[in-house]
Order: structure tokens, then sequence, then C-alpha cells
């Protein structure tokens, strides 16, 4: 008896397993189509209140790490926006945030940099057919971006040409891929490079030989504005520039942490290595320097990005900081991929969120 009862129960568990094997297929396709209604074509940005928004859709540097795509920076000024730089995988992130690509008014490059640039290629691809635009992307930048945007026109030319011929000229219409650049002339330590109603975005001079040209933008909307810095050292033309504004996004490397990466390679005998982290600690602020910008520059709040080196645990921020928090009276964030900044028009508040 005892014997027949544990047949029939395991019997039943049997009957339990294959029946959720018969149904597993139905029951996924049943929540991929819930998350495909929810997700697919999201458009995150469009129920934003007016205003001047900043989204870090990538906070990395040329230093692997799973967390964070290349630099890369998204503003949004009322019905207007700009990507400020589009390093690797940050194409994925703004379509992750929900950022319609087709949108994007425009690209800002602040050097050329390959780890600015480099996501370049898909951010073109999706501005383009995701809705079938016949615009190609816009891409403004100190002289020198037309040799940039042309080799990119030059190596995605036959794909584009597999694009049309594949989907047809509605979807795809040969008009529209690619990008076009838009170089203008630093003559001057800051040029006023778009204005566009209530929006004007200044690009300035910043600190960051042997690379040249390198600039920041400056970005006004309606009694808000922001700062980008791009890649530099301690510059006093950003402090300049960047009075009184509400946020500061400056990259930063810690000299302390890279240092301690060129001894463990020096180490191993990796002289190459060695040299590199050597090199980069003179063109990059230091969280403490990116501070005590901030600080002579009057801003509200100091956002830090392209973050050197990598950090897998944000227990890491502290030691990352160093003595930063002692040297800026505002707040201080360590950016992260996602993360976005509101500022409501003629108002002091901040407000933040996270697209991913």
């Amino acid at each position: 008896m005892v014997r027949k009862v544990a047949i029939g129960a395991g019997l039943v568990v049997l009957l339990l397993i294959t029946s959720l094997f018969v149904f597993q297929a139905q029951l996924g396709m049943t929540l991929f189509r819930i998350g495909a209604a929810q997700n697919i074509g999201r458009n995150a940005t469009a129920g934003l209140s007016d205003g001047l928004h900043l989204g870090l859709c990538g906070t990395g540097s040329p230093m692997p790490n799973p967390d964070r795509a290349g630099p890369c920076n998204v503003v949004i000024a009322g019905d207007k926006t700009y990507v400020v730089d589009i390093g690797e995988g940050g194409s994925r992130n703004l379509t992750l945030m929900g950022v319609d690509a087709t949108t994007i008014d425009g690209v800002l490059l602040t050097h050329f940099h390959s780890d600015h640039i480099d996501g370049m290629g898909p951010l073109m691809l999706i501005h383009w057919v995701r809705d079938g635009n016949p615009n190609p992307l816009n891409v403004h930048g100190p002289r020198g971006v037309e040799a940039v945007i042309d080799g990119f026109n030059a190596v995605y030319a036959t794909d584009d040409t597999y694009r049309t011929a594949h989907h047809g000229e509605e979807v795809a219409p040969s008009s529209g891929g690619g990008a076009v650049a838009h170089p203008f002339a630093m003559t001057a330590s800051k040029v006023t490079v778009l204005k566009d109603g209530d929006l004007t975005i200044t690009a300035f001079n910043v600190v960051h030989a042997p690379v040249f040209p390198a600039v920041g933008y400056r970005f006004d909307y309606k009694g808000r504005s922001l700062c980008i810095s791009g890649d530099t050292a301690k510059s006093a033309n950003l402090e300049a520039v960047c009075k009184g504004v509400d946020i500061i996004v400056h990259d930063s490397l810690q000299p302390k942490m890279v240092k301690e990466m060129q001894l463990a390679m020096e180490e191993r005998g990796n002289t190459i290595a060695a040299k590199i982290f050597f090199d980069i600690q003179d063109y990059h602020a230091s969280p403490e320097q990116a501070a005590e910008s901030a600080q002579t520059a009057g801003a509200q709040t100091l956002v830090l990005s392209h973050l050197v080196p990598p950090m897998p645990t944000d227990y890491l921020h502290a030691t990352f900081l160093g003595d930063a928090p002692n040297r800026f009276d505002g707040d201080i964030v360590v950016g992260a991929d996602g993360m976005l900044f509101s500022m409501p028009p003629q108002s002091q508040e901040i407000e933040r969120s996270n697209l991913l």
C-alpha cells in the first residue's frame, strides 16, 4: 500500500513537471508579449515637463567596465535634444533609457579621442531607420569634425546600401543614412555654437594637451544652466565660463588609485601599461580639482563622470572622492549610467531620477 502511494505521488509530480514544460512556451510568449508592448519604442522623455534635463548615457572611460558605457550625455531643453559625446554603448543606453533617437537634434563632440566618438555608428543607424528618418544625423564639433564624420560615413556607406535595398526607401530612405558635420572655429575662449529660441549652447576651450582642439559645452535654457567639461585637467576657463551654473558634469580621475594600477603593472613587468597609467594622470582633473572648480564657479551640483579607474562597487566611492567633499559646498554626485537630473524653469530645484 505504501509503495502504491509513493508511485502515485511520483506520478503526480511527473505530470506537474510535464505540464510546466508543455505550457512553458505559451507562458514565455505571453511574458515576452507584455514586455515588448511596454518597452519597444518606449519614449520616456516625451512626458518630461518643460525645463532643462540632463541624462547620463555613459559615465565610463576606455577602461573596461560592464556597468558603464563610454562618455555620453543627453541634454533636453524643451523640445530640443542634444547628445554630448557618444562613446561605446552610449546609443544602447539611450534606447534603454527611452530616449527616441529620431528626435535628437544634434550631437556635440568635445574632442576626437576614440572613446568619445566610437558609439557614432550605432547612433547614426538608429537615428535613421527607427522611424524612416530622411535626414542624416547632425554632428557639431570644433574644426576637424569633418574628417571624423567623413570617416564614419565611409565606413558605413556599404551597410547603408544594404539597409535601403532590404527595407526600401520608406523605411530606410537613402537620403537619411550617415551624418553631416557642422564645424565651428574656436576664435575665442568661448563661442556660441547654437542659439535656438530659449536655448543657447556655448563651447569653451579646456586643457587636454596634447589633444587639440578640446572643448566643453554650456547650456542655458529659461534661467537654468549646466556645463559639460569633456576631458580636461583643471581649467580656469571652465571656471570662468561656467559661473553660476546649476550643474557641472566634470570628468574625473583619482590619481592615487591610478597610481596603484601603475605600480601593479610595473611589478608584473608590463612597462607599456604602466607608462599609459602614468601618462593619463596629467590631463584629467582629480575629484578634488573638479570640486575646487565647481566651488570657484559657484555651481549648485557637481556630477563626476568619465570615471577613472572603474569601480566594481559603490563602496569605493569614498576612496575615489578623496578630499573632494571638503572642497565644494554643494552636492557631489558620482555619476552612474541612467541618472536623470531635471531643472524646472526659473527655479533652484534639481530633481533626480533614473531611467535605467
